[in-house]
């Protein structure tokens, strides 16, 4: 019971660093880093809030790394809605100030790149399933061989096109963001000795087997 109380507890915690991560990077009001410019590339066509462009997103990559073979956890279903409900909470809270000045954008910019890599390490490790964005991006290391950063790299650089297509604003957080995020993700992994590679994901199905055999040994 304790075990799962403390699994459950660092898997909201990983969410909530994250969502602080995001929302400072949006506050630094210098370039939105790849993900939020799509985001807010959408919500110029679309009037829907950063959370709930966030929960349809990874909803649609979920959908995606599914059909690549990688069935979702209770981890990825819960950290596509619960992300986006956090970052809407602090952000409509407004505790977290926009930036008006290039060096306090370029600090907070780099603090919420640190914070959205500490907080992927912590509801990874957990295993009970990566977040959307994550899963798509453990699936292509698994499937290409190439690195963390690499694969990182690769996908936010994707994400960023769209969003600047879309006429989301982009500026020096941009790149900081863009040549940031791979290397703060692997430094955090290699800090804790957290390997992707080594990553049991735990989905649905799995959990759902666990279930029905311990209630088979009981009858």
């Amino acid at each position: 019971m304790k075990k799962c109380i403390n699994t459950i507890m660092t898997l909201l915690f990983g969410f909530i660093v994250c969502s602080i991560g995001i929302i400072l990077e949006v506050n630094a009001n210098i370039g939105l880093g790849p993900w939020d410019a799509f985001h807010i590339g959408v919500i110029k066509h679309i009037p829907m809030s950063l959370g709930n462009v966030q929960i349809a997103t990874g909803l649609v990559i979920v959908l995606f790394t599914t059909f690549m073979g990688q069935i979702p956890g209770w981890g990825t279903i819960s950290n596509m809605i619960l992300i986006g409900i956090f970052t809407d909470i602090i952000n409509n809270s407004n505790i977290i100030p926009v930036s008006d000045n290039m060096l306090q954008g370029i600090i907070m910019m780099v603090i919420g790149i640190i914070l959205m890599a500490f907080g992927t390490y912590l509801y990874m490790k957990v295993q009970l399933g990566t977040g959307p964005r994550d899963g798509l991006m453990v699936v292509m290391v698994k499937k290409t061989g190439k690195s963390v950063r690499f694969v990182r790299n690769f996908i936010e650089g994707c994400a960023l096109i769209i969003g600047i297509i879309l006429g989301a604003p982009v500026g020096i957080g941009t790149v900081i963001y863009v040549f940031g995020i791979g290397y703060a993700v692997q430094w955090i992994f290699e800090l804790f000795k957290f390997d992707t590679g080594d990553v049991v994901h735990r989905s649905i199905l799995d959990d759902y087997r666990l279930v029905s055999q311990s209630l088979a040994l009981k009858k």
